[in-house]
């Protein structure tokens, strides 16, 4: 199979993004409150594709809390009240999220990487966040601070899942980036609009979403959707991944049985990007030359029982630096549980 022509699932991203039109603007009845609290965990690996490949953005972990819903310590409370002022009222909820990222080159037996393929990093980190959902929306409002560098232990978790598994171990992380601290903030929007009620209680909607992120881990702008069809699809906002700047939610959570398939994609205006462009600090730290414009395709499932989510996503993404010579591949697989 060819390269998909990127331009032309950044139109089809941006397609879904404004399928709502006039219809999401429409203020919806504010939902009840969700008393239970969330515990997701997510990770996202490339060993998860057909070639079990073990490049570029190898691996991510992320495991999280998400506080019930209208129970928001003073100070958020505060913010809260003042983002209502802002963007209207909402159900409101707190969450804590720790996460590692991984990436390496491609030729991961050379003990001197090649200069011009993505450098090694790790990226350690802990994230807070304050999610406002409406009946057709979902806001998330982010900051997270971490390391990249030795200090994330990206070596060390490579080298012991690679010794458990049986893998090779990887030879050129001493030429990793160096340690650096990083904070990052973000905002996205998700909404979610319904397009058609089906027989046997089968739903189509669209989920249009936006997000940018600030900080020293990155800098981008996107905007992309999902379209999703099943059964009780009004019971969350689609199925969380781990973003280039951070996560995005796992709650709300469904309740009773639903299931849906998704498609989806995503475009992204990329400013900085700490795992290609090297440390901020440091002018002889290894880098290579970012592509301003990257592309994703998504397609996958979720199923929720009760109180148990469990999802699998395939993503498609587009070059990420000048000199990678394909797209790549890699598969995020959820669990999250409300109680």
């Amino acid at each position: 199979m060819g390269v998909p022509d990127l331009r032309r699932y950044l139109t089809l991203g941006a397609a879904l993004a404004s399928i709502s039109g006039a219809a999401l603007a429409q203020p919806a009845e504010l939902p009840a409150p969700d008393s239970r609290a969330v515990l997701h965990a997510i990770t996202e690996n490339d060993a998860f594709a057909p070639a079990r490949t073990d490049r570029w953005y190898t691996n991510g972990v992320r495991f999280g809390y998400s506080s019930p819903e209208a129970q928001l310590p003073g100070p958020l409370e505060a913010l809260d009240n003042a983002l209502a002022r802002l963007l209207g009222p909402a159900q409101s909820r707190w969450g804590i999220n720790l996460g590692q990222t991984i990436f390496t080159p491609q030729n991961t037996r050379a003990y001197v990487p090649d200069p011009r393929d993505r450098p090694y990093a790790g990226h350690l980190y802990l994230e807070g966040s304050l999610d406002r959902r409406t009946g057709n929306t979902l806001d998330r409002f982010t900051i997270a601070g971490g390391i990249v560098g030795p200090g994330s232990l990206g070596r060390k978790t490579q080298d012991i899942v690679h010794e458990l598994i049986g893998s090779r171990i990887p030879h050129g992380w001493r030429h990793q980036l160096r340690d650096e601290a990083t904070v990052n903030l973000g905002w996205s929007r998700t909404w979610r609009y319904r397009l058609a009620k089906l027989p046997a209680g089968l739903e189509l909607d669209t989920l249009p979403s936006a997000e940018v992120a600030l900080g020293t881990v990155a800098v981008y702008a996107q905007g992309g959707g999902r379209l999703r069809f099943g059964h009780g699809l009004g019971g969350d906002f689609g199925t969380p991944r781990i973003r280039p700047g951070g996560g995005d939610t796992a709650a709300p959570l469904g309740q009773g049985f639903g299931w849906y398939l998704f498609a989806g994609a995503t475009g992204r205006v990329v400013g900085r990007d700490l795992f290609l462009d090297g440390n901020t600090w440091r002018d002889s730290s290894r880098s290579v030359s970012k592509r301003n414009v990257v592309g994703d395709l998504e397609a996958g499932g979720a199923v929720y029982w009760h109180n148990v989510r469990l999802s699998y996503t395939h993503d498609w993404r587009s070059e990420e630096f000048v000199g990678q010579k394909k797209w790549f591949t890699f598969g995020i697989a959820t669990l999250s549980v409300a109680f």
